[in-house]
Parts: structure tokens; sequence; C-alpha cells
């Protein structure tokens, strides 16, 4: 059999990140840090326990939080761009300003203004009017 084949096995300190507890056993290295050992493990435990390794949790929150503001930033910022170009259109175009007025005093309730000069716009209207209504006499025979 070949001699000095076998690695050196040393009292090896082991240390859990997760719980802070620090154990010895035997292995080839002499010191090992784990992240989760079986004292603080949920399979192990029965109980769910966060283990955030470097802050990874806190970093995700950051990041989160940052897309949440940069989205209602881009949001807000769109409204106003488009609150601006609605008023520069309605001060360049005095057509868009009275018919912007006119909506805001106007609702859709009043009834149709016409005008008394002109005939055919009355008779237009008339004629909408009977069309909308079912005709009932015209299947009498």
């Amino acid at each position: 059999m070949k001699t000095d084949i076998h690695p050196t096995l040393f009292d090896t300190k082991v240390h859990c990140n997760g719980c802070n507890i620090e154990f010895t056993t035997r292995a080839t290295v002499p010191e090992i840090t784990v992240e989760i050992c079986s004292n603080c493990h949920p399979f192990y435990t029965g109980k769910q326990k966060l283990v955030d390794t470097a802050g990874r949790v806190e970093k995700f929150e950051a990041r989160r939080k940052a897309a949440e503001a940069k989205k209602a930033a881009t949001l807000k910022a769109a409204d106003v761009k488009a609150k601006g170009e609605s008023e520069k259109a309605r001060t360049n175009d005095p057509e868009m300003e009275e018919i912007a007025e006119e909506l805001e005093t106007k609702t859709i309730d009043e009834p149709a203004e016409i005008d008394a000069s002109n005939p055919d716009a009355k008779a237009e209207i008339d004629a909408e009017e009977t069309d909308t209504k079912p005709e009932a006499d015209s299947t009498e025979s």
C-alpha cells in the first residue's frame, strides 16, 4: 500500500453566517464559513427564515423603489408635456380657443340651436327626428 497519499485531517472550526454559531468537525481545511447550517435551515427547523446574503434583499428593494420613482417621474413629465402642448395649441390657434371655451360652457344635454333664418336647417333636424322614430303606419294595409 502507498504511503502519504491521504490528505491531512484537521479539527475544523465551522462558522455559520445565518445563525452565527460555531462548531467543530474534522475536514481537510482548518476553517469553513457557511451561509446556512442545519441549525438554521428551514428544512431542518420547520421555520421559514429569510437569509440575506450580502444585502441582496436591500439591493432588490432599492432597485424596485428606484424603478417606481422613475416610472412616476416619467408619467408626471408626460402629463406636464401634454398639458403644455394643449395650452400651446390652444393659444396659437384662435379657432381652437373658441372651441375649447364653447366646450367648457355648454353641456351635452342642451338642445341644439336652430338658425331661424335658414329653413333648410330646421327641415334637416325634423327629418332626423322622424328617422329615429319607428313607423307603425307604413306596415298597415
